[in-house]
Parts: C-alpha cells; structure tokens; sequence
C-alpha cells in the first residue's frame, strides 16, 4: 500500500507541476496579458486540493471565485487547454464557453483554439460570430419561420468563405 501511495504522489506532484507551467503560459496568451497559477491547499498529497489563482491584466491576484463570469470562463477554458496539451484527445466538446467573454476575449480564445486545431478537433456549440467564423465546418438549426425548425450546414470553401447551406 505505500508503495502505491508514494507513486501516486509521485505521478499527482509530476502532473500537477506539468499542467501548472502550462496553465502560467496558456493565462496571458487568452488574457493578453496577467499571471495565473495552481497551488496545492495542503502538505499531504493524497488529501489536498487545488487552488487556482488569477490576476487578469489590470487586477490584483485573487481566486477564481473574485471574478467575473467571463473571467472564470477565460481561466477555465486556460487549465482545460491546459490539460488538452498535456495529454490530448481526439476531440474536444466545448459548450457556450464563449457566452460571457466579450469580443476581445472570444478573439484570443479562437486564436489557441485555431492554435491547438493542429492536434485536436474542436466541437464547440456557440452564438457567436466570432467563434463561428472559426469553424470549418457550421451546424446548427434554424427558424425561418415562428415554430418550425429546420437543421443547417455550411461548409468552407477552398478560400476560407462560408459555403452555401446543404
């Protein structure tokens, strides 16, 4: 049993240091600027928790919980990111995360998304322009009239203009 708690130390303490240096560069690049990190609540690495500290530009350091929605939303979608780089997956589902961060925000999240689109596919369920002119490909449902939908598809064109719809 102490064997496999020490090794369970061992890989926690190694993954965290590793999501945490990734998290610290993945902050400002989302932010254009500021400074965030993990840090462990406690001594004891099989019982402590996870802290996460942000200080966007032009704030003070503070937790996650002294921000607003769409500064939680930024520093989520940073250790999320995070954590996709430092062990990816073949696809990524993301929903409304872009909802509360204004047009600049939402402009730098889909440059690391576009970013990491080179090792991960991102499904992302958006209203946003921004994020929609992000896409390859569109799905989505329409109303066209008042109670009736109707499902619709854009594709890209080889320069990059939205498609007509299928």
């Amino acid at each position: 049993m102490r064997k496999l708690d020490n090794e369970t130390q061992e890989r926690f303490k190694t993954t965290f240091d590793k999501v945490n240096e990734i998290f610290k560069a993945r902050f400002p690049q989302l932010f254009g600027g500021g400074e965030a990190y993990l840090e462990l609540t406690g001594d004891d690495l099989l019982e402590t928790g996870v802290r996460v500290m942000a200080r966007p530009p032009g704030k003070r350091n503070s937790s996650i919980q002294m921000l607003s929605g769409g500064e939680k939303a930024m520093v989520a979608v940073a250790l999320l990111l995070g954590l996709f780089q430092l062990n990816p997956a073949p696809f990524c589902l993301m929903d409304e995360v872009d909802a509360p961060m204004d047009d600049a925000n939402v402009g730098r999240f889909c440059e690391v998304v576009r970013e990491m689109a080179q090792n991960v596919q991102f499904i992302i369920i958006t209203h946003n322009k921004i994020t929609m002119e992000l896409a390859e490909h569109l799905h989505g449902v329409t109303m066209q009239e008042p109670g009736v939908s109707a499902p619709g598809q854009r594709g890209r064109t080889a320069g990059g203009a939205a498609g007509r719809p299928k």
